[in-house]
Protein backbone atom coordinates (compact mmCIF):
# COMPACT_ATOMS: atom_id res chain seq x y z
CA UNK A 1 0.00 0.00 0.00
CA UNK A 2 1.35 3.45 -0.95
CA UNK A 3 2.03 6.06 1.70
CA UNK A 4 -0.69 8.28 0.21
CA UNK A 5 -3.23 5.54 0.84
CA UNK A 6 -2.03 5.06 4.42
CA UNK A 7 -2.36 8.81 5.07
CA UNK A 8 -5.85 8.80 3.58
CA UNK A 9 -6.87 5.90 5.82
CA UNK A 10 -5.47 7.66 8.91
CA UNK A 11 -7.35 10.82 7.91
CA UNK A 12 -10.61 8.86 7.64
CA UNK A 13 -9.89 7.26 11.02
CA UNK A 14 -9.18 10.44 13.00
CA UNK A 15 -12.15 12.21 11.40
CA UNK A 16 -14.35 9.22 12.09
CA UNK A 17 -17.55 9.13 14.15
CA UNK A 18 -15.64 9.23 17.46
CA UNK A 19 -14.19 12.69 16.80
CA UNK A 20 -17.43 14.07 15.36
CA UNK A 21 -19.21 12.77 18.47
CA UNK A 22 -16.58 14.38 20.72
CA UNK A 23 -16.81 17.75 18.96
CA UNK A 24 -20.60 17.80 18.72
CA UNK A 25 -21.07 16.27 22.16
CA UNK A 26 -18.82 18.86 23.79
CA UNK A 27 -20.64 21.69 22.03
CA UNK A 28 -24.07 20.36 23.04
CA UNK A 29 -22.94 19.85 26.64
CA UNK A 30 -21.51 23.38 26.85
CA UNK A 31 -24.56 24.93 25.19
CA UNK A 32 -26.83 23.19 27.72
CA UNK A 33 -24.55 24.09 30.63
CA UNK A 34 -24.56 27.73 29.51
CA UNK A 35 -28.36 27.61 29.22
CA UNK A 36 -28.19 28.68 25.55
CA UNK A 37 -26.55 31.99 26.43
CA UNK A 38 -24.42 31.97 23.24
CA UNK A 39 -27.65 32.20 21.24
CA UNK A 40 -29.47 34.51 23.63
CA UNK A 41 -26.55 36.93 23.89
CA UNK A 42 -25.59 36.98 20.22
CA UNK A 43 -26.72 40.60 19.86
CA UNK A 44 -24.68 41.52 22.93
CA UNK A 45 -21.65 39.70 21.44
CA UNK A 46 -21.83 41.68 18.21
CA UNK A 47 -22.23 44.86 20.24
CA UNK A 48 -19.00 44.01 22.05
CA UNK A 49 -17.21 43.32 18.76
CA UNK A 50 -18.29 46.71 17.41
CA UNK A 51 -17.40 48.50 20.64
CA UNK A 52 -20.97 49.35 21.60
CA UNK A 53 -20.87 47.30 24.81
CA UNK A 54 -18.06 48.79 26.90
CA UNK A 55 -15.97 47.14 29.58
CA UNK A 56 -17.80 47.05 32.86
CA UNK A 57 -21.14 47.97 31.33
CA UNK A 58 -22.83 44.68 32.17
CA UNK A 59 -23.17 42.76 35.37
CA UNK A 60 -22.35 43.49 38.97
CA UNK A 61 -18.85 43.55 40.45
CA UNK A 62 -19.36 39.98 41.62
CA UNK A 63 -20.41 38.93 38.11
CA UNK A 64 -17.20 40.45 36.72
CA UNK A 65 -15.09 38.60 39.30
CA UNK A 66 -11.84 37.32 37.80
CA UNK A 67 -12.50 33.95 36.28
CA UNK A 68 -9.41 32.33 37.78
CA UNK A 69 -10.80 32.87 41.27
CA UNK A 70 -13.48 30.32 40.36
CA UNK A 71 -11.09 27.79 38.85
CA UNK A 72 -8.91 25.14 40.49
CA UNK A 73 -5.89 26.44 42.35
CA UNK A 74 -3.61 23.51 41.55
CA UNK A 75 -1.10 24.02 38.76
CA UNK A 76 -2.25 27.54 37.97
CA UNK A 77 1.07 29.17 37.32
CA UNK A 78 3.14 27.83 34.47
CA UNK A 79 5.35 30.88 34.61
CA UNK A 80 6.92 32.80 37.41
CA UNK A 81 10.66 33.29 37.87
CA UNK A 82 12.64 30.89 35.74
CA UNK A 83 9.51 29.24 34.35
CA UNK A 84 9.69 27.91 30.80
CA UNK A 85 6.42 29.32 29.51
CA UNK A 86 6.59 32.99 30.46
CA UNK A 87 5.28 35.08 33.33
CA UNK A 88 1.69 34.18 34.09
CA UNK A 89 -0.63 37.20 34.01
CA UNK A 90 -4.11 35.76 34.12
CA UNK A 91 -7.21 37.69 35.05
CA UNK A 92 -6.88 36.71 38.67
CA UNK A 93 -3.29 37.90 39.08
CA UNK A 94 -2.69 40.80 36.73
CA UNK A 95 -3.78 44.15 38.17
CA UNK A 96 -4.20 45.45 34.65
CA UNK A 97 -7.05 43.00 34.13
CA UNK A 98 -10.58 43.79 35.36
CA UNK A 99 -9.88 47.41 36.28
CA UNK A 100 -12.95 48.50 34.44
CA UNK A 101 -12.95 51.71 32.44
CA UNK A 102 -10.52 53.46 34.76
CA UNK A 103 -7.68 51.00 34.13
CA UNK A 104 -4.74 52.51 32.27
CA UNK A 105 -2.42 49.59 31.68
CA UNK A 106 -2.75 47.49 28.56
CA UNK A 107 -3.48 43.80 29.00
CA UNK A 108 -2.93 42.87 25.36
CA UNK A 109 -1.27 43.89 22.14
CA UNK A 110 -4.17 44.58 19.72
CA UNK A 111 -7.75 45.78 19.99
CA UNK A 112 -10.54 43.31 20.62
CA UNK A 113 -11.87 43.85 17.09
CA UNK A 114 -8.42 43.32 15.56
CA UNK A 115 -8.13 40.10 17.51
CA UNK A 116 -11.44 38.96 16.01
CA UNK A 117 -10.38 39.85 12.45
CA UNK A 118 -7.15 37.89 12.98
CA UNK A 119 -9.21 34.89 14.05
CA UNK A 120 -11.50 35.32 11.05
CA UNK A 121 -8.54 35.64 8.72
CA UNK A 122 -7.26 32.25 9.89
CA UNK A 123 -10.66 30.55 9.49
CA UNK A 124 -12.11 32.28 6.41
CA UNK A 125 -10.03 30.44 3.84
CA UNK A 126 -10.85 28.40 0.78
CA UNK A 127 -13.15 26.26 2.94
CA UNK A 128 -15.76 29.01 2.76
CA UNK A 129 -15.77 28.81 -1.04
CA UNK A 130 -14.59 25.41 -2.27
CA UNK A 131 -15.18 23.59 1.04
CA UNK A 132 -18.94 24.21 0.92
CA UNK A 133 -19.13 22.84 -2.62
CA UNK A 134 -17.13 19.76 -1.59
CA UNK A 135 -19.38 19.12 1.42
CA UNK A 136 -22.58 19.45 -0.62
CA UNK A 137 -21.22 17.30 -3.46
CA UNK A 138 -20.05 14.48 -1.18
CA UNK A 139 -22.76 14.75 1.48
CA UNK A 140 -25.63 16.04 -0.60
CA UNK A 141 -27.30 19.45 -0.20
CA UNK A 142 -28.33 18.47 3.34
CA UNK A 143 -24.69 18.82 4.39
CA UNK A 144 -25.20 22.59 4.41
CA UNK A 145 -27.91 22.20 7.05
CA UNK A 146 -25.55 20.23 9.29
CA UNK A 147 -22.77 22.77 8.72
CA UNK A 148 -25.04 25.50 10.10
CA UNK A 149 -26.23 23.36 13.03
CA UNK A 150 -22.62 22.49 13.87
CA UNK A 151 -21.64 26.16 13.86
CA UNK A 152 -24.50 27.18 16.16
CA UNK A 153 -23.43 24.49 18.61
CA UNK A 154 -19.78 25.41 18.12
CA UNK A 155 -20.45 28.95 19.31
CA UNK A 156 -20.59 27.61 22.87
CA UNK A 157 -17.25 25.82 22.44
CA UNK A 158 -15.58 28.92 20.99
CA UNK A 159 -16.96 31.09 23.82
CA UNK A 160 -15.53 28.80 26.50
CA UNK A 161 -12.14 28.09 24.92
CA UNK A 162 -11.49 31.77 24.13
CA UNK A 163 -12.53 32.85 27.63
CA UNK A 164 -10.05 30.38 29.10
CA UNK A 165 -7.28 31.50 26.74
CA UNK A 166 -7.65 35.15 27.80
CA UNK A 167 -7.86 34.18 31.47
CA UNK A 168 -4.62 32.19 31.47
CA UNK A 169 -2.52 34.24 29.10
CA UNK A 170 1.04 35.13 30.05
CA UNK A 171 3.90 37.49 29.25
CA UNK A 172 6.87 36.12 27.33
CA UNK A 173 10.47 37.19 27.88
CA UNK A 174 9.95 40.23 25.62
CA UNK A 175 6.95 41.36 27.65
CA UNK A 176 4.49 40.42 24.90
CA UNK A 177 1.10 38.98 25.80
CA UNK A 178 0.84 35.33 24.78
CA UNK A 179 -1.82 32.73 25.36
CA UNK A 180 -3.92 29.95 23.95
CA UNK A 181 -5.07 26.46 24.92
CA UNK A 182 -1.48 25.34 25.60
CA UNK A 183 -1.07 28.02 28.28
CA UNK A 184 -4.47 27.15 29.72
CA UNK A 185 -3.48 23.48 29.93
CA UNK A 186 -0.15 24.24 31.60
CA UNK A 187 -1.70 26.70 34.06
CA UNK A 188 -5.13 25.38 34.99
CA UNK A 189 -5.17 21.60 34.74
CA UNK A 190 -4.51 19.72 38.00
CA UNK A 191 -0.85 18.77 38.29
CA UNK A 192 1.98 20.27 36.27
CA UNK A 193 2.99 17.32 34.09
CA UNK A 194 -0.41 16.38 32.51
CA UNK A 195 -1.14 19.98 31.54
CA UNK A 196 2.28 20.55 30.02
CA UNK A 197 2.13 17.25 28.12
CA UNK A 198 -1.25 18.13 26.64
CA UNK A 199 0.03 21.64 25.90
CA UNK A 200 3.07 20.21 24.14
CA UNK A 201 1.03 17.96 21.85
CA UNK A 202 -1.50 20.70 21.11
CA UNK A 203 1.32 23.10 20.16
CA UNK A 204 3.06 20.46 18.05
CA UNK A 205 -0.05 19.74 16.01
CA UNK A 206 -0.83 23.47 15.78
CA UNK A 207 2.62 24.17 14.30
CA UNK A 208 2.25 21.35 11.77
CA UNK A 209 -1.26 22.53 10.87
CA UNK A 210 0.04 26.07 10.35
CA UNK A 211 2.62 24.80 7.86
CA UNK A 212 0.06 22.68 6.03
CA UNK A 213 -3.53 23.86 6.25
CA UNK A 214 -2.63 27.41 7.23
CA UNK A 215 0.08 27.94 4.62
CA UNK A 216 0.99 25.38 1.94
CA UNK A 217 -2.55 24.45 0.94
CA UNK A 218 -3.55 28.13 0.85
CA UNK A 219 -0.56 29.22 -1.25
CA UNK A 220 -1.23 26.29 -3.57
CA UNK A 221 -4.81 27.51 -4.02
CA UNK A 222 -3.53 31.00 -4.83
CA UNK A 223 -1.07 29.70 -7.43
CA UNK A 224 -3.69 27.45 -9.07
CA UNK A 225 -6.32 30.21 -9.19
CA UNK A 226 -3.97 32.76 -10.76
CA UNK A 227 -2.56 30.24 -13.24
CA UNK A 228 -5.92 28.90 -14.45
CA UNK A 229 -7.68 32.25 -14.69
CA UNK A 230 -4.94 34.75 -15.50
CA UNK A 231 -2.14 32.44 -16.76
CA UNK A 232 0.28 33.74 -14.12
CA UNK A 233 3.27 31.36 -13.88
CA UNK A 234 3.31 29.48 -10.59
CA UNK A 235 6.98 30.33 -10.04
CA UNK A 236 6.17 34.05 -10.20
CA UNK A 237 3.26 33.59 -7.78
CA UNK A 238 5.54 31.61 -5.46
CA UNK A 239 8.08 34.45 -5.36
CA UNK A 240 5.47 37.15 -4.62
CA UNK A 241 3.63 35.08 -2.00
CA UNK A 242 6.91 34.21 -0.27
CA UNK A 243 8.02 37.86 -0.08
CA UNK A 244 4.63 38.90 1.30
CA UNK A 245 4.73 36.04 3.83
CA UNK A 246 8.16 37.17 5.02
CA UNK A 247 6.82 40.69 5.56
CA UNK A 248 3.90 39.24 7.51
CA UNK A 249 5.93 37.09 9.88
CA UNK A 250 8.46 39.87 10.48
CA UNK A 251 5.71 42.37 11.25
CA UNK A 252 4.34 40.36 14.16
CA UNK A 253 0.85 40.54 15.64
CA UNK A 254 0.66 44.33 15.30
CA UNK A 255 1.15 44.25 11.54
CA UNK A 256 -1.01 41.15 11.11
CA UNK A 257 -3.84 42.77 13.09
CA UNK A 258 -3.72 45.92 10.93
CA UNK A 259 -3.62 43.85 7.75
CA UNK A 260 -6.52 41.59 8.71
CA UNK A 261 -8.60 44.51 9.96
CA UNK A 262 -8.40 45.92 6.43
CA UNK A 263 -8.61 42.65 4.50
CA UNK A 264 -11.36 40.75 6.32
CA UNK A 265 -14.16 43.34 5.92
CA UNK A 266 -13.15 44.09 2.32
CA UNK A 267 -12.91 40.49 1.13
CA UNK A 268 -16.02 39.52 3.09
CA UNK A 269 -18.17 42.26 1.53
CA UNK A 270 -16.65 41.64 -1.92
CA UNK A 271 -17.48 37.95 -1.81
CA UNK A 272 -20.92 38.37 -0.24
CA UNK A 273 -22.00 40.90 -2.87
CA UNK A 274 -21.11 38.49 -5.68
CA UNK A 275 -22.85 35.63 -3.90
CA UNK A 276 -26.01 37.67 -3.31
CA UNK A 277 -26.07 38.62 -7.02
CA UNK A 278 -26.09 34.92 -7.95
CA UNK A 279 -28.84 34.16 -5.43
CA UNK A 280 -31.03 37.05 -6.60
CA UNK A 281 -30.56 36.06 -10.24
CA UNK A 282 -32.11 32.68 -9.38
CA UNK A 283 -34.57 33.90 -6.76
CA UNK A 284 -37.39 31.80 -8.23
CA UNK A 285 -35.41 28.66 -7.33
CA UNK A 286 -34.74 29.82 -3.78
CA UNK A 287 -37.80 28.21 -2.08
CA UNK A 288 -37.04 24.87 -3.76
CA UNK A 289 -33.37 25.17 -2.80
CA UNK A 290 -34.10 25.89 0.86
CA UNK A 291 -36.74 23.15 1.07
CA UNK A 292 -34.42 20.68 -0.63
CA UNK A 293 -31.59 21.44 1.78
CA UNK A 294 -33.78 20.76 4.82
CA UNK A 295 -35.29 17.63 3.26
CA UNK A 296 -31.91 16.28 2.18
CA UNK A 297 -30.53 16.62 5.71
CA UNK A 298 -32.96 13.95 6.95
CA UNK A 299 -33.95 12.06 3.81
CA UNK A 300 -31.39 12.67 1.03
CA UNK A 301 -32.97 10.44 -1.60
CA UNK A 302 -36.22 12.42 -1.43
CA UNK A 303 -34.60 15.31 -3.31
CA UNK A 304 -33.18 13.38 -6.26
CA UNK A 305 -33.57 15.23 -9.53
CA UNK A 306 -34.45 18.86 -10.11
CA UNK A 307 -31.98 21.40 -8.75
CA UNK A 308 -29.80 18.79 -7.08
CA UNK A 309 -29.22 16.23 -9.81
CA UNK A 310 -28.96 12.63 -8.62
CA UNK A 311 -28.44 12.28 -4.86
CA UNK A 312 -26.66 9.05 -3.95
CA UNK A 313 -25.78 9.70 -0.31
CA UNK A 314 -27.27 8.54 2.97
CA UNK A 315 -28.37 10.67 5.91
CA UNK A 316 -25.24 9.51 7.73
CA UNK A 317 -23.00 10.78 4.90
CA UNK A 318 -24.84 14.07 4.92
CA UNK A 319 -24.24 14.42 8.66
CA UNK A 320 -20.59 13.33 8.40
CA UNK A 321 -19.60 15.81 5.69
CA UNK A 322 -21.69 18.64 7.11
CA UNK A 323 -20.17 18.35 10.58
CA UNK A 324 -16.57 17.84 9.42
CA UNK A 325 -16.66 20.69 6.86
CA UNK A 326 -18.44 22.97 9.32
CA UNK A 327 -15.72 22.43 11.94
CA UNK A 328 -13.05 22.75 9.25
CA UNK A 329 -14.54 26.11 8.28
CA UNK A 330 -14.93 27.81 11.68
CA UNK A 331 -12.45 25.72 13.76
CA UNK A 332 -14.70 25.72 16.83
CA UNK A 333 -13.23 23.13 19.18
CA UNK A 334 -9.80 23.05 17.57
CA UNK A 335 -8.53 25.78 19.91
CA UNK A 336 -6.29 27.78 17.55
CA UNK A 337 -8.52 30.86 17.69
CA UNK A 338 -7.79 31.18 21.41
CA UNK A 339 -4.20 32.13 20.54
CA UNK A 340 -5.43 35.23 18.71
CA UNK A 341 -8.06 35.98 21.36
CA UNK A 342 -5.36 36.06 24.05
CA UNK A 343 -3.62 38.95 22.26
CA UNK A 344 -6.64 41.25 22.65
CA UNK A 345 -6.30 44.44 24.67
CA UNK A 346 -9.12 43.62 27.07
CA UNK A 347 -9.57 43.40 30.82
CA UNK A 348 -12.52 41.05 30.54
CA UNK A 349 -12.02 37.38 29.49
CA UNK A 350 -15.73 36.61 29.14
CA UNK A 351 -16.34 39.67 26.98
CA UNK A 352 -13.54 38.64 24.65
CA UNK A 353 -14.98 35.13 24.59
CA UNK A 354 -18.25 36.54 23.31
CA UNK A 355 -16.39 38.55 20.67
CA UNK A 356 -14.55 35.43 19.48
CA UNK A 357 -17.84 33.57 19.37
CA UNK A 358 -19.18 35.92 16.68
CA UNK A 359 -16.49 34.65 14.34
CA UNK A 360 -18.20 31.24 14.18
CA UNK A 361 -21.51 32.85 13.26
CA UNK A 362 -20.00 35.09 10.56
CA UNK A 363 -17.81 32.36 9.11
CA UNK A 364 -20.35 29.56 8.74
CA UNK A 365 -23.91 30.77 9.37
CA UNK A 366 -23.40 33.77 7.08
CA UNK A 367 -20.59 33.06 4.61
CA UNK A 368 -21.03 29.31 4.11
CA UNK A 369 -24.84 29.49 4.10
CA UNK A 370 -24.91 32.09 1.33
CA UNK A 371 -22.37 30.10 -0.67
CA UNK A 372 -24.51 26.98 -0.31
CA UNK A 373 -27.69 28.82 -1.32
CA UNK A 374 -25.93 30.18 -4.40
CA UNK A 375 -24.81 26.66 -5.35
CA UNK A 376 -28.28 25.20 -4.79
CA UNK A 377 -30.35 27.93 -6.44
CA UNK A 378 -28.11 28.18 -9.53
CA UNK A 379 -28.83 24.61 -10.59
CA UNK A 380 -25.12 23.80 -10.85
CA UNK A 381 -25.68 20.44 -9.09
CA UNK A 382 -27.23 19.06 -12.25
CA UNK A 383 -24.17 19.87 -14.37
CA UNK A 384 -21.49 17.38 -15.39
CA UNK A 385 -17.96 17.60 -16.73
CA UNK A 386 -16.76 16.42 -20.17
CA UNK A 387 -16.61 12.83 -18.88
CA UNK A 388 -20.20 12.92 -17.65
CA UNK A 389 -19.26 12.99 -13.94
CA UNK A 390 -21.09 15.40 -11.60
CA UNK A 391 -19.20 18.60 -10.84
CA UNK A 392 -17.61 18.97 -7.42
CA UNK A 393 -15.27 21.28 -5.51
CA UNK A 394 -13.87 24.24 -7.44
CA UNK A 395 -15.54 23.19 -10.70
CA UNK A 396 -18.97 23.20 -9.04
CA UNK A 397 -18.40 26.63 -7.51
CA UNK A 398 -17.20 28.07 -10.83
CA UNK A 399 -20.21 26.66 -12.67
CA UNK A 400 -22.63 28.18 -10.14
CA UNK A 401 -21.19 31.67 -10.46
CA UNK A 402 -20.81 31.44 -14.24
CA UNK A 403 -24.57 30.90 -14.57
CA UNK A 404 -24.99 34.55 -13.57
CA UNK A 405 -21.67 36.30 -14.08
CA UNK A 406 -20.55 34.46 -17.22
CA UNK A 407 -16.80 34.57 -17.83
CA UNK A 408 -16.49 37.07 -14.99
CA UNK A 409 -17.67 34.33 -12.63
CA UNK A 410 -14.35 32.53 -12.97
CA UNK A 411 -12.41 35.74 -12.33
CA UNK A 412 -14.59 36.57 -9.34
CA UNK A 413 -14.03 33.16 -7.72
CA UNK A 414 -10.29 33.26 -8.43
CA UNK A 415 -9.89 36.70 -6.85
CA UNK A 416 -11.95 35.61 -3.86
CA UNK A 417 -9.79 32.50 -3.41
CA UNK A 418 -6.62 34.63 -3.53
CA UNK A 419 -7.94 37.06 -0.91
CA UNK A 420 -9.31 34.40 1.43
CA UNK A 421 -6.25 32.16 1.13
CA UNK A 422 -3.78 34.97 1.76
CA UNK A 423 -5.75 36.14 4.79
CA UNK A 424 -5.51 32.60 6.16
CA UNK A 425 -1.73 32.63 5.67
CA UNK A 426 -1.58 35.89 7.64
CA UNK A 427 -3.78 34.68 10.49
CA UNK A 428 -2.01 31.36 10.91
CA UNK A 429 1.41 33.04 10.87
CA UNK A 430 0.74 34.44 14.34
CA UNK A 431 -1.05 31.41 15.74
CA UNK A 432 1.64 29.00 14.55
CA UNK A 433 4.49 31.15 15.87
CA UNK A 434 2.98 31.32 19.35
CA UNK A 435 2.55 27.54 19.38
CA UNK A 436 6.18 27.15 18.26
CA UNK A 437 7.28 29.55 21.01
CA UNK A 438 5.55 27.35 23.58
CA UNK A 439 7.43 24.30 22.23
CA UNK A 440 10.68 26.25 22.63
CA UNK A 441 9.77 26.88 26.30
CA UNK A 442 9.19 30.58 25.75
CA UNK A 443 12.55 31.37 24.10
CA UNK A 444 11.55 34.02 21.58
CA UNK A 445 15.03 34.12 20.04
CA UNK A 446 14.19 30.83 18.30
CA UNK A 447 11.08 32.23 16.60
CA UNK A 448 13.27 33.13 13.63
CA UNK A 449 13.45 29.39 12.85
CA UNK A 450 9.69 29.22 12.58
CA UNK A 451 9.52 32.34 10.42
CA UNK A 452 12.09 30.98 7.99
CA UNK A 453 10.31 27.63 7.65
CA UNK A 454 6.91 29.31 7.33
CA UNK A 455 8.10 31.46 4.42
CA UNK A 456 9.73 28.41 2.79
CA UNK A 457 6.48 26.45 3.08
CA UNK A 458 4.65 29.23 1.21
CA UNK A 459 7.08 28.90 -1.70
CA UNK A 460 6.88 25.09 -1.79
CA UNK A 461 3.09 25.21 -1.59
CA UNK A 462 2.84 27.28 -4.77
CA UNK A 463 4.86 24.93 -6.96
CA UNK A 464 4.00 21.44 -5.65
CA UNK A 465 1.02 19.13 -5.77
CA UNK A 466 -0.39 18.92 -2.26
CA UNK A 467 -2.92 16.11 -2.02
CA UNK A 468 -0.84 14.44 0.70
CA UNK A 469 -0.37 17.76 2.52
CA UNK A 470 -4.14 18.33 2.57
CA UNK A 471 -4.67 14.95 4.26
CA UNK A 472 -1.78 15.44 6.71
CA UNK A 473 -3.06 18.88 7.63
CA UNK A 474 -6.54 17.49 8.14
CA UNK A 475 -5.05 14.93 10.54
CA UNK A 476 -3.20 17.63 12.50
CA UNK A 477 -6.39 19.68 12.76
CA UNK A 478 -8.20 16.71 14.23
CA UNK A 479 -5.40 15.91 16.67
CA UNK A 480 -5.36 19.54 17.88
CA UNK A 481 -8.95 19.17 18.95
CA UNK A 482 -8.41 16.23 21.31
CA UNK A 483 -6.21 17.91 24.00
CA UNK A 484 -8.17 21.15 23.62
CA UNK A 485 -11.54 19.49 24.24
CA UNK A 486 -10.15 17.47 27.16
CA UNK A 487 -9.02 20.72 28.78
CA UNK A 488 -12.31 22.47 28.05
CA UNK A 489 -14.37 19.62 29.52
CA UNK A 490 -12.28 19.46 32.70
CA UNK A 491 -12.56 23.21 33.33
CA UNK A 492 -16.12 23.59 32.01
CA UNK A 493 -18.09 23.47 35.32
CA UNK A 494 -16.35 26.54 36.76
CA UNK A 495 -16.01 28.56 33.57
CA UNK A 496 -19.62 27.93 32.54
CA UNK A 497 -20.79 29.08 35.96
CA UNK A 498 -18.76 32.26 35.58
CA UNK A 499 -20.19 32.95 32.11
CA UNK A 500 -23.72 32.38 33.38
CA UNK A 501 -23.16 34.90 36.17
CA UNK A 502 -21.54 37.42 33.84
CA UNK A 503 -24.69 38.61 32.13
CA UNK A 504 -28.10 37.65 33.45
Amino acid sequence: MKIEEWIRKIDDLVWGPWLLFLLLGTGIYLMASLRFLPLKNLKFAFGCALGRERKGDSGSAEERMPLEAALPARGRNPGGRGAPYGRHTSAGQNPAVHRGRSGKKSSGQVSALSSLTTELAATMGTGNIVGVATAMALGGPGALFWMVVTSLIGMATKLVESTLSVTYRSKNELGETVGGPMYTMAAALPGKIPGRVLGFFFSLFAVLASFGMGNMTQSNSIADALYVTFQVPKAATALVVTVLTILIVLGGIGFIAKLTRLMVPFMGIFYLLGTIVVILAHWKNLPLAIGGIFTAALCPRAVSGGLFGTVLVSAGQSLRWGVSRGIFSNEAGLGAAGISAAAADTRDPVRQGYISMTGVFLDTVVMCSLTGLALAASGAFGMTDEKGAPLTGTALTLAAFQTTLGDWGEKFISISIVLFAFATIAGWAYQGERAFEFLMKGKTSRNIWYRFIYALMAFIGCICSLEVVWNLSDICNALMAVPNLVCVLILSPKVCRQIRNYRS
